[in-house]
């Protein structure tokens, strides 16, 4: 419908939809001709640029699955994924080659993006080698492997069909006013479930994307107001380091035309949603959901506005559940397991297994509660839960009200052994600039507000906290780091 409006805009310039359009039929044409096929796996390994979004459109025009690789995975996790996930070829990035060295030779491989000339095909090669007619749709509706964050384990690859029809994107148009030929500035990771949804919505409202290879704080501002983008598309620990950025420089850039911040892929710190309102308007809107459910619930500003914190409300087509142990639902107020259900629920692990299932409706892996407005609210993993002297504590409340803390930039709770009382709570903490605190101070901040049983039995003072791609807390390796320093 329109051609020839931008579809894209990165750091090689800009593409119109009707280029965008040619250049994935040529790259799809190639792709065939290096036998890939209906049910083929293509690897992508790609910051956010142009190859990311031909490479996923080129292998749907001929029925192959898209396998997207986290970009700050190291060799052995690559090589372990790639081997599991049987891909057939393999899109990347040249500054991901050293990666490859134990990825299997049979595994054909495409440069995606290049500032050299590699040894191996680009994908503007493959572009100018192939035939930009269109193709007859595939046999199947293709599909697409998104990996699980691998905060607690190895990545699992959770696989997903199109949609049929529009009625999920509806569903959360309902929720977050996208409109149609909007500019949206993705700063979220394309890989990520977050930054690719906004790539997928971006296609039936002929949206234009504006991409940067890598996320840099003042470099996201100044892409929102050279674009005049409407949507700015991340995680919170972006707009964490937005707001952290020199009074000065926050002045010198006008986000005026923002009227959509979306944010997911973490914890949002119900203060840090607040302040970046105070500054930018009232314009957060944050999902709740994982790679498997899609989506749960999504806060409004106005919801974050009244209940700092929520996750918000469920989309039309969205049931939450909250559970108990034995499967029933609990009353309002009381936490339990949270169980999601919509139509874009993953169909399973490619490994094998998938998430525990009650009447239809999957497990989130988390625990939460909602309040007498039908808002939800996270308490945390359900196999985070620590029992300390037989009482049942979750991280998440800890967390949040050491947050509040002035002096606490972020804070992160484990448990750990205890022979007396079987786990105790660990805090690692990163203070703010100027900060004077002590484990003392902090934790008689947490005595004056929780039960006695919830204040950690130790806080470490840490520079940063180990995180993702995507900006979740990787506690596996604060357990690591506990383990290296009990032995």
């Amino acid at each position: 419908h329109h051609p020839h409006e931008i579809a894209i805009a990165d750091e090689r310039g800009s593409l119109t939809w009707e280029r965008l359009h040619r250049r994935s039929n040529a790259l799809a044409s190639s792709f065939a001709a290096m036998g890939i096929g209906p049910g083929d796996g293509v690897g992508i390994m790609c910051r956010n640029h142009r190859g990311f979004v031909e490479a996923t459109l080129a292998a749907a025009k001929i029925g192959a699955s898209a396998l997207y690789l986290n970009t700050m995975f190291a060799g052995p996790q690559l090589v372990e994924v790639t081997r599991r996930e049987g891909p057939k070829a393999l899109v990347y990035d040249e500054e991901f080659a050293g990666l490859l060295d134990g990825v299997e030779g049979s595994v054909q491989r495409v440069v995606a993006w290049t500032d050299g000339e590699p040894a191996e095909p680009t994908l503007e090669q493959l572009i100018a080698a192939g035939d930009e007619s269109d193709h007859s749709p595939p046999p199947d509706k293709p599909r697409f492997v998104i990996l699980t964050s691998g905060t607690t384990g190895t990545p699992k690859g959770a696989q997903r069909s199109s949609p049929d029809g529009l009625l999920a994107v509806a569903a959360l148009i309902d929720k977050i006013p996208y409109r149609s030929r909007e500019t949206m500035t993705i700063a979220a990771p394309l890989f990520h479930s977050w930054g690719f949804f906004h790539f997928v919505m971006s296609l039936p409202t002929a949206s234009t994307m504006v991409l940067r290879r890598r996320f840099d704080p003042e470099g996201t501002l100044q892409a929102v107001q050279e674009s005049r983008a409407e949507v700015l598309a991340a995680v919170p620990v972006m707009i964490q380091r937005i707001l952290g950025l020199p009074e000065e420089t926050l002045r010198r850039y006008d986000l005026s035309s923002l009227r959509i911040t979306s944010l997911s892929g973490s914890a949002l710190p119900g203060e840090l949603a607040i302040a970046w309102m105070d500054r930018f308007g009232d314009n957060v809107y944050n999902l709740y959901g994982s790679t498997e459910v899609a989506y749960a619930t999504v806060a409004t500003p106005e919801d974050l506005r009244a209940a700092p914190g929520t996750a918000g409300k469920p989309p039309r087509g969205t049931e939450v559940r909250i559970v108990d142990e034995a499967g029933q639902e609990v009353p309002r107020g009381e936490v339990g397991r949270i169980f999601v259900g919509n139509e874009m629920s993953f169909e399973g692990y490619t490994g094998g297994g998938g998430k525990e299932v009650i009447d239809g409706l999957l497990s989130s892996g988390d625990v939460g509660h909602i309040d007498a407005a039908g808002r939800l609210f996270i308490d945390g993993r359900d196999d985070e839960m620590i029992v300390s002297g037989g009482e049942n504590v979750f991280p998440r409340e800890v967390e949040d009200l050491l947050a509040d803390h002035e002096g606490v930039v972020e804070v992160a709770v484990i448990g750990v052994e205890d022979a007396e009382f079987g786990q105790r709570l660990k805090a690692f903490v990163v203070c703010a600039e100027g900060a004077d605190l002590s484990d003392e101070a902090l934790k008689a901040h947490v005595k004056a507000n929780l039960a006695g049983y919830k204040t950690p039995r130790e806080i470490e003072f840490l520079p940063e906290l180990p995180r993702n791609a995507t900006g979740k807390i990787l506690k596996r390796d604060l357990q690591a780091r506990e383990t290296q320093q009990s032995a």
